[in-house]
């Protein structure tokens, strides 16, 4: 593993817990870590990937407690100032994206 460095996103605790809950009973690989990037784009604009993935040449590596997170260098600056939240509630349940610094 490279020299533990900041996140370029901010991930609350609730989204944090969820991810560690996600890895201890989802069966993830040893060899996944939690990936975070965009894709598409078009009439929609971005979507932000969220997801588990084994480390790509191209990626750059932080930790959430023991936890890689691959992030593609080419996708950084699409997530540096990302806050990642997760909700759970009666209504709706699932991982919310804010960017308040990107304007696309």
């Amino acid at each position: 593993m490279t020299t533990l460095k900041k996140l370029p996103f901010n991930l609350s605790k609730a989204a944090e817990a969820e991810v560690k809950n996600i890895f201890k009973t989802k069966n993830i690989p040893e060899n996944y870590g939690l990936r975070i990037g965009v894709k598409g784009g078009g009439c929609s604009g971005i979507s932000y990937l969220f997801g588990f993935d084994t480390k790509h040449d191209t990626d750059e590596e932080f930790e959430i407690e023991g936890i890689p997170v691959y992030v593609e260098k080419k996708h950084f600056m699409y997530v540096t100032g990302l806050n990642i939240d997760f909700e759970d509630g009666p209504h709706a349940r699932g991982f919310i994206f804010e960017n308040p610094d990107t304007k696309f």
